[in-house]
C-alpha cells in the first residue's frame, strides 16, 4: 500500500508548474555546466548533455582515472562519480570517466550562471590536486558559495 500512496503523491507533484520549472531548470544547469567543462578542456562522452547528466573522458582529458578526479573532488566538497565510459581500456573500479549529475544543486537553487563556477572550482581542483593549500582554499570557497544555498528543510525553517 505504501509504494501505490508514493507514486500517487509523486505523480501529484509531477503535475504541477512548479515541478515542470525545476526540471527546465535541472536541464538549463546541465546544459551550462556541459558547456563550462568543454571550456575548460573536459571531453565529454557525448559533447554536452540533453538530460540532466554529464559523462566526462577524463583519462583523454586530463590523463587521469576517474578515481582520482573522484577523489579531489571529494577533497574540495564537490561530490561525483567515477565511471566507465564507452569502450573503457581502464578497469571498471579505476575507470576513465567520471558522472555528474544538476538535481541536487538545482535544488539547492543555483541557476545557469552558477556553472561557470562550479566549473572552474572542478578545473581548479584537477590541476592543483597535489596541492594540499589550493585544495584547502577552494574547499572553504565551495563550502562558503554552499552555505548562501540553504538546503531544501532548511527553507522551510526560515
Amino acid at each position: 500500500m505504501h509504494t501505490i500512496a508514493a507514486k500517487a503523491v509523486t505523480f501529484g507533484e509531477a503535475a504541477t508548474p512548479e515541478y515542470r520549472e525545476y526540471c527546465q531548470q535541472v536541464l538549463k544547469n546541465a546544459k551550462q555546466l556541459a558547456d563550462e567543462l568543454m571550456k575548460r578542456g573536459f571531453k565529454l562522452v557525448t559533447n554536452g548533455t540533453d538530460n540532466h547528466m554529464i559523462v566526462a573522458d577524463v583519462k583523454t582529458s586530463f590523463d587521469l582515472d576517474g578515481n582520482e578526479v573522484e577523489t579531489v573532488l571529494d577533497k574540495i566538497g564537490l561530490t561525483l562519480n567515477k565511471n566507465v565510459i564507452p569502450d573503457d581500456p581502464l578497469p571498471p573500479f579505476k575507470p576513465s570517466g567520471i558522472r555528474l549529475g544538476t538535481p541536487a544543486i538545482t535544488t539547492r537553487g543555483l541557476k545557469e550562471k552558477d556553472m561557470e563556477q562550479v566549473a572552474e572550482w572542478m578545473m581548479q581542483a584537477i590541476k592543483g590536486r597535489n596541492n594540499d593549500k589550493l585544495l584547502s582554499k577552494l574547499s572553504n570557497e565551495v563550502k562558503e558559495f554552499a552555505l548562501t544555498f540553504p538546503l531544501p528543510s532548511d527553507k522551510n525553517n526560515e
